[in-house]
C-alpha cells in the first residue's frame, strides 16, 4: 500500500495565521517562528496537496478560492485537535492546564483585577491566557477556535453557544458635575438628549445595550459613536463634550476618580446588562467552564 502523506497541524496553523493576519511577518510572529520557516511550511503544504493556496505579491497576500475553502476546513481541524487535549484535561483535575479566554473591553479593566488573584490562589495549575477584544471579534474567535471561552455582556448575538450567567450590571448616565443640581436622582430614558450621547463604536455590545435602554428610535440616529475606550469617553464628558452611559462595575472600579463627572442610574426597564461566560456548545470542558463561572461570580 502506498504511503499517504497528510498536512501537519503546524502547517495548518501557519495557513490559518496567514489568513488571519494577511501578512507573512505578522503571521510568523503569531506562530512564534521566523518568516522563512512559515513560508517554507506553506510551500510544503501546497506541494503536498498539489494546489496553490496563496498568491504572493510584494504588496498583498491573496488567497485563491480553493485556499479559502481549505482555510475554513483547517480551522475546524485545529479546533477538533484542541478538543482532544480538552478531553484529557476534562478527565483530570478541574481548572488545570491551558485555557484561552477573551474578555470584552468594557469588562476587562474593571473585573479582571478582582478575579485574577482568586484564580491564582485557588487554581494555581490553571494557565489562563487572556485576550481583550470587542464582542463581535471575541465571538468570531470562539467559533474559529482561537479562544475557548468569552467573558461577555448579554444580550449579544454570539451564535450557537452555551452560557452561564454571572450577575447583572446596571447602566448609569454619566454627565459633567456642574449639571448635577438640575437632574433627578434617577434619569428617565426620555430625558436623555441623544445629540449629546457619546458611545463606543460598532462591535462593542455596551453600545447596543445603551441604545436598547433608550426606547426612542431617534436616539440611535442622534448619538455619536466613537472608536475609543470608556476611559477616553469619560474624559470627554469631564470636558463638557457630552454625556455617556457607564456600567456599574466601571463606577465601582473608580472610573470617575479624579474627574468632576457624576453618574446616576438610568430609570428604564432594559437598563441592565447580564455578565456571562460563554463557550462552544458540546465542548468537552463544559464542567470546567461552569466551575469557572461560579468562581468568577463569587470573586467579583
Amino acid at each position: 500500500m502506498a504511503a499517504t502523506y497528510l498536512p501537519t497541524l503546524k502547517q495548518l496553523q501557519y495557513l490559518v495565521a496567514l489568513r488571519d493576519h494577511g501578512h507573512f511577518g505578522r503571521a510568523a510572529e503569531a506562530c512564534f517562528v521566523t518568516q522563512s520557516t512559515l513560508s517554507a511550511g506553506l510551500r510544503d503544504l501546497e506541494t503536498l496537496i498539489g494546489v496553490v493556496l496563496v498568491e504572493r505579491t510584494r504588496r498583498v497576500v491573496r488567497f485563491t478560492p480553493v485556499g479559502e475553502r481549505i482555510v475554513d476546513k483547517a480551522r475546524r481541524v485545529l479546533r477538533e485537535a484542541d478538543e482532544l487535549g480538552d478531553l484529557a484535561r476534562a478527565a483530570g483535575r478541574p481548572l488545570t492546564g491551558d485555557m484561552r479566554m477573551s474578555v470584552i473591553p468594557t469588562i476587562a479593566p474593571f473585573m479582571l483585577p478582582h478575579i485574577l488573584p482568586h484564580l491564582r490562589r485557588d487554581y494555581p495549575d490553571l494557565r489562563l491566557f487572556l485576550r481583550e477584544e470587542p464582542s463581535a471579534a471575541a465571538c468570531e474567535g470562539l467559533h474559529n477556535g482561537r479562544t475557548d471561552c468569552v467573558l461577555l455582556a448579554l444580550p449579544f448575538a454570539c451564535g450557537e453557544v452555551a452560557s452561564a450567567p454571572l450577575f447583572d450590571d446596571r447602566l448609569f448616565v454619566a454627565f459633567q458635575g456642574t449639571e448635577a443640581d438640575t437632574l433627578p436622582p434617577a434619569i428617565a430614558d426620555d430625558a436623555i438628549d441623544g445629540s449629546r450621547l457619546l458611545l463606543l463604536e460598532d462591535g462593542h455590545c455596551l453600545k447596543d445595550h445603551a441604545l436598547a435602554a433608550c426606547s426612542r428610535p431617534e436616539t440611535r440616529a442622534e448619538a455619536t459613536m466613537l472608536g475609543t475606550s470608556l476611559h477616553t469617553i469619560v474624559q470627554m464628558v469631564d470636558n463638557g463634550l457630552g454625556i455617556t452611559m457607564l456600567p456599574e462595575m466601571a463606577l465601582k472600579a473608580g472610573i470617575l476618580d479624579h474627574t468632576s463627572v457624576t453618574a446616576r442610574p438610568l430609570a428604564a426597564p432594559d437598563a441592565v446588562r447580564q455578565i456571562a461566560l460563554v463557550w462552544r456548545r458540546a465542548s468537552p470542558r463544559e464542567a470546567d467552564f461552569r466551575l469557572l463561572a461560579e468562581v468568577l461570580a463569587e470573586a467579583r
